[in-house]
């Protein structure tokens, strides 16, 4: 469990973490994110993609819009895998 830090298991984390570790912890996750490697790698890219459409586009794109397993900022509309490529193909145009 984290290189060892806390103990090997969960169990062991729980039991040896102190509760202004927890905070500390917390304050961490709220100002940097998931700890989870593939959810980092994923805000970038939705980050990265927001910035670009954004940019190429009339339309304003938030991270959100392209962050699906990220629940703390996905709104309940989800988007058809039509209207996702639809705007790709108006943003490669615009491009041009």
């Amino acid at each position: 469990m984290l290189c060892g830090v806390g103990g090997r298991t969960v169990a062991e984390a729980q039991a040896n973490i102190s509760y202004e570790e927890y905070l500390d912890w917390c304050k961490f996750r709220a100002k940097y994110g998931s700890l989870h490697f593939g959810m980092r790698v994923d805000r970038a890219a939705a980050r990265g993609i927001a910035y670009y459409l954004s940019a190429n586009s009339k339309k304003s794109f938030q991270m959100a819009d392209f962050s699906p397993y990220d629940k703390a900022l996905v709104d309940e509309k989800e988007g058809s895998i039509d209207e996702a490529f639809d705007l790709f193909r108006s943003v490669a145009k615009h491009g041009q």
